[in-house]
């Protein structure tokens, strides 16, 4: 076997099942589970018309590559959202969700010949990175998050040392868990690095179009592209981005997302994901065509979480330390005051009120001595408004009783 494999944690919610092993929750109270990051809201039914109706191409084998149509449509989503010009052709290419995507970029990009090679991580993370770099033959290294950052990390804090180490850097933002989003200065120092120490960037987006304020997240191509990096010599040079239509369109069941950006890494990718079998079902190509060219229904998507975040954000801001985030479906909440810890938390809101939430300290490692997570907990407010207004409501409760 790989013994690379044995390097793994169990997953988040494996960690979650084995804490409420042996414990009832309160039969007064209907189960509702904040715990997952698995959208609830329904699927458009224009998106589930055009799947169903284009099975005709089950018949033939899907190239790697995509169809045409399919990377014009994500190259012209791209040039509507950011003002980003991409090369259909060279630049995008379809992939089956971005899960599969992120950890398949690490066995492109790793060199494992070298013992020392590091795969940099934000911390808290989406485990996937962590996976991807033991299983690629790298060793993750985590920068912590900052609640005095806005939870961003201090790239700052890495020593010269370690960059010279770091083959691949992962970054997420909008970010999960926290929702925390980087700016044009923190692309620029991002930039900076990568072409100091030559490491190639996976920006983890897919959480780009939930957002609360009026303004969208800055994209990576867009900083990229605003910072001078899209020229014909080196376009996006050592800059690969990651995006999915699961949380935009509502349609975590179908796998479709897409990488875009460096044309040189694209080509490797590619190349990787043909012997992988990645190629995307025909139906599945069809009816994300649709999802990439309509934007109404990704504004009523939108809408629909700023409603929830905008009731239940002040109700728990009562009783726990939490803020509306920059974007994402995640409430990040420090839960120390209440004297219990993270996952003493979860397990006692469950067993008395039946909601489910993840501890942060499951989403974190301890790193540079302190798991940032330790003391939070993570709540999807993925499920229609009056369910998350009840969990709400149950964990007002529930800390006003402690």
């Amino acid at each position: 076997m790989n013994p690379h494999l044995d390097k793994l944690h169990p997953y988040p919610f494996e960690k979650l099942r084995q804490l409420f092993a042996g414990v009832t929750p309160n039969p007064a109270f209907d189960p509702i589970s904040l715990g997952i990051g698995e959208p609830k809201h329904p699927t458009p039914a224009f998106i589930q018309k055009a799947l169903t109706h284009s099975v005709q191409g089950l018949s033939n084998y899907p190239t790697t590559h995509g169809t045409d149509a399919l990377r014009t449509a994500i190259a012209s989503w791209i040039a509507h959202r950011y003002g980003v010009a991409l090369d259909g052709a060279t630049q995008v290419l379809p992939v089956n969700g971005s899960r599969e995507a992120l950890f398949g970029i690490a066995h492109c990009v790793v060199d494992a010949s070298r013992a020392d090679a590091l795969v940099l991580c934000p911390n808290p993370f989406y485990q996937i990175y962590e996976g991807a770099a033991y299983l690629a033959g790298a060793q993750p290294y985590f920068v912590n998050s900052d609640p005095m950052r806005n939870f961003g990390c201090d790239y700052s804090s890495v020593p010269d040392d370690v960059w010279a180490r770091v083959q691949l850097m992962y970054i997420c933002s909008p970010g999960n868990p926290t929702g925390a989003t980087l700016t044009l200065d923190d692309w620029k120092q991002v930039f900076a690095l990568a072409d100091r120490h030559g490491f190639v960037i996976a920006a983890d987006e897919c959480y780009s179009e939930i957002y609360h304020g009026s303004a969208a997240p800055l994209g990576a191509l867009e900083a990229a592209h605003a910072l001078g990096r899209s020229g014909d010599d080196n376009p996006y040079d050592n800059l690969v981005v990651f995006s999915s239509l699961s949380k935009r369109s509502n349609v975590p069941g179908m796998r479709s997302g897409f990488v875009a950006g460096s044309p040189a890494i694209i080509k490797k990718f590619l190349l990787y994901r043909t012997y992988c079998g990645g190629a995307m079902a025909p139906p599945v190509q069809t009816a994300s065509i649709a999802a990439w060219g309509d934007e109404a229904h990704v504004v009523d998507n939108r809408a629909r979480y700023r409603e929830k975040f905008s009731l239940i954000t002040p109700m728990l801001s009562d009783v726990i330390d939490v803020g509306l985030p920059d974007a994402g479906f995640y409430l990040w909440a420090d839960v120390s005051a209440t004297g219990l810890t993270d996952t003493e938390f979860a397990q006692r809101l469950y067993a008395d009120y039946n909601v489910t939430v993840l501890p942060g300290s499951y989403l974190a490692r301890d790193a540079h001595g302190v798991n940032p997570g330790r003391g939070r907990i993570r709540m999807a407010l993925v499920a229609e408004v009056d369910e998350c207004l009840e969990a709400a409501q149950r964990i007002v409760q529930f800390c006003n009783a402690l």
